[in-house]
C-alpha cells in the first residue's frame, strides 16, 4: 500500500533519476512554468526570449490543432534554448516513437495524456530511462488519489480536455507530497492565485498564452515574468 502523495514503486518498475532536482511541492520552492503546444519557428522564439523551465511539443496526435509530427518536433528542438527542457506530449502513441524521440534527445521528458496505464509504463521503462509525466483529469477526489498511485515520475492534474481553457475545482488538491504540473485554464489572469492557494511544482499553459489559437509572444513572456516573480 502507497503512501499518499508517494510514488509507490513496484517490481517492474526501473529506478530512473529524474531530471528535477527537487522532490516534492511546497511553500519551499519557486514554481516552473511550462508552455505547451509549439510547433512554430516563432513559438520557438517566443519561448527562447522569455526563458520559461519547459515547452511541450504535442506529437502526432492528429485531433489536436497543436500537432505536430515528430521530423518537426527534431526541427523545432534544434532551435530551442538548451537551458529550456523540452516535453513531448502524446496520447496513446507506440511506446517506440516516445522512446525514440526521448533516447535521441529530441525531447527531455515525455508526458503521456491519453489512457495510458502502469503496462504501458512498465514496457516504455523497458524502451528508455528518461522521465514520464502522467496526465490525469480531474473531477472528484478519487481522481486525485489516482493520480498519486500513478508509477511516472511526475503527475500532471487537469480538467480533462486539454487546452480548452477551463480549470478544474482546485479545491480538489491538498496535501499532495510529490511533485506535479497543475494544468487547466491558467493565464496571466489567474496564475498568481494558482500558484499562491496550490502551489505546484510547475504550471503547465496552453491555450491561456495563445491569441486566436496562435502563441501569443506577449502572453507568454508575461505568464513567465508572473511566475517568476512569484
Amino acid at each position: 500500500m502507497s503512501v499518499r502523495g508517494q510514488k509507490p514503486e513496484t517490481a517492474d518498475q526501473t529506478v530512473t533519476k529524474p531530471v528535477f532536482q527537487e522532490e516534492r511541492s511546497g511553500t519551499g520552492m519557486k514554481t516552473r512554468i511550462k508552455i505547451c503546444g509549439l510547433r512554430r519557428e516563432e513559438d520557438v522564439q517566443a519561448v527562447n526570449e522569455a526563458k520559461p523551465d519547459f515547452c511541450g511539443f504535442v506529437i502526432e496526435v492528429p485531433k489536436s490543432f497543436r500537432s505536430v509530427t515528430a521530423s518537426r518536433v527534431r526541427e523545432l528542438a534544434e532551435r530551442l534554448d538548451r537551458d529550456i527542457q523540452a516535453v513531448g506530449v502524446f496520447v496513446n502513441a507506440p511506446e517506440e516513437l516516445a522512446a525514440e524521440l526521448l533516447n535521441e534527445g529530441v525531447i527531455r521528458m515525455a508526458q503521456l495524456h491519453g489512457q495510458e496505464d502502469e503496462a504501458y509504463i512498465r514496457r516504455l521503462r523497458k524502451l528508455t530511462d528518461r522521465p514520464l509525466i502522467q496526465a490525469f483529469s480531474v473531477r472528484t477526489e478519487k481522481d486525485i488519489e489516482h493520480a498519486l498511485n500513478s508509477a511516472a515520475d511526475y503527475i500532471l492534474l487537469d480538467q480533462g480536455g486539454g487546452g480548452t481553457g477551463k480549470p478544474f475545482d482546485w479545491s480538489l488538491i491538498h496535501g499532495i507530497e510529490r511533485p506535479f504540473f497543475l494544468a487547466g485554464g491558467l493565464s496571466g489572469e489567474n496564475l498568481e492565485s494558482a500558484i499562491h492557494k496550490i502551489h505546484p511544482y510547475a504550471v503547465d499553459l496552453s491555450s491561456g498564452v495563445e491569441t486566436d489559437m496562435w502563441k501569443d509572444p506577449v502572453k507568454i513572456k508575461n505568464a513567465v515574468e508572473i511566475v517568476r516573480r512569484t
